[in-house]
């Protein structure tokens, strides 16, 4: 059987929508009208998921790592991966995820595996997540090894939130405070500076500059945000260059400060990324082939994939990601460690929980540092524009005062 998408309009004409299985779309459309129900539209579900429900944006982390351990639930409850996954249709609220699955369930249905199914859909199961479910059929472990998919999901997912937790209030703060001083400089300033100009007096040095960077701004404002819109995507075109995006990265990890904390966030997805397919059978040159597309910056792609070169040859997993130094000593001692005992998952999770911290920490340390940095220069700023309009104010008053 498989699945089918429907559109359908009940007898008191209210629009209906789900999924049946059914051999073929004729009858589907039998089983609507046994319902009571008039079909307006039935289509594969595989089909519908594909292009209908805008599956190319994929499910997202969240709702994956949801859905994978609900999965790993059922299966390690004895469900077959047909009950399980038809189960899982009928009870998620979720409409783009109930055609997502019921389109598995179908392939599933059909006689081929659970990987070939999901893999039918790379813009939700990626290259990892296949290669850990097949591993995971192949040693009887499925429930472990979706388990463990679910746990990776959701740890990706918090660092990332993490992440932009840290990073969201000096963000928005520096945001507003560029709309606020735009705002000043552009429709404020001039208002108030022309009232001294008419007057005749010589302005502050202050107050000159104040003006002059104001009718700039005024003037051509619009054209420098054309302009940062250009740079912006040009700068974006030209990171998709492997040796541009190599140099940019090269440069920022050898920021200080910044560069650790990248560094930490590759090495956390990376050993992640290994400990989660090394731990559900994946053999370990096709896993450090596939954490090659976790990571984000070139110089560790370029460690993962001379790491298996290496391995290839008759190296130690450790020896070998050490060798270009791209990972932190200390995660490379605990994979060292994890060969010597032949606990290898567990010490690449345990450096992976090592280096999410130091995450935390930077994160922490970045955001209590970021906000008030930006408060001191916006506070700068402002009080630059004040005593600019100020200044002619004390002037004229100790005129006055003289006369």
């Amino acid at each position: 059987m498989a699945a089918f998408q429907y559109q359908a309009l009940d007898a008191d004409g209210r629009e209906q929508r789900g999924v049946v299985e059914a051999d073929t779309a004729r009858a589907a459309r039998q089983q609507l009208r046994d319902r009571g129900l008039h079909p307006v539209a039935v289509d594969a579900a595989a089909e519908a998921t594909s292009v209908g429900l805008g599956a190319r944006r994929g499910l997202g982390t969240a709702r994956l790592a949801v859905f994978t351990q609900q999965l790993a639930t059922l299966l390690g409850a004895g469900l077959p991966i047909d009950e399980a996954l038809g189960a899982l249709a009928d009870e998620t609220d979720d409409l783009k995820l109930r055609h997502l699955v019921a389109a598995v369930r179908g392939r599933v249905r059909e006689g081929r595996s659970l990987a070939a199914a999901l893999g039918e859909f790379p813009e939700s199961f990626d290259e990892l997540y296949v290669a850990t479910v097949t591993a995971g059929e192949s040693s009887g472990q499925l429930d472990a090894a979706l388990h463990r998919l679910a746990e990776y999901a959701d740890q990706r997912d918090n660092l990332q939130r993490e992440v932009w937790t840290a990073l969201a209030y000096p963000l928005l703060l520096l945001i507003v405070a560029a709309a606020v001083v735009m705002g000043l400089m552009t429709s404020v300033v001039p208002k108030v500076i022309d009232v001294f100009e008419n007057l005749g007096r010589d302005l502050p040095w202050l107050t000159v500059a104040m003006v002059a960077l104001s009718r700039f701004l005024s003037a051509w404002g619009l054209w420098l945000g054309l302009a940062a819109i250009v740079v912006v995507a040009a700068s974006v075109g030209a990171l998709q260059r492997p040796a541009v995006r190599a140099r940019v990265d090269a440069l920022m990890l050898r920021l200080p400060g910044l560069g650790r904390l990248l560094r930490a966030m590759d090495t956390a997805r990376a050993t992640r990324t290994l400990a989660v397919l090394i731990g559900s059978g994946v053999p370990v040159l096709d896993a450090l082939k596939l954490s090659v597309g976790t990571v984000r910056r070139e110089p560790m792609r370029v460690a993962l994939r001379q790491a298996a070169v290496r391995v290839r040859e008759g190296a130690a997993l450790a020896r070998a990601l050490g060798e270009h130094k791209a990972m932190p000593p200390v995660a490379l001692r605990l994979i060292g460690s994890g060969e010597k005992s032949g606990q290898l998952p567990t010490m690449l999770d345990a450096a992976a929980n090592q280096q999410s911290r130091e995450v935390r920490t930077h994160l922490s340390v970045l955001a209590a540092v970021l906000g008030p940095v930006v408060i001191l220069l916006v506070g700068a700023v402002v009080l630059a524009i004040v005593l600019a309009i100020l200044l002619p104010i004390f002037e004229l008053n100790s005129l006055v005062g003289r006369a």
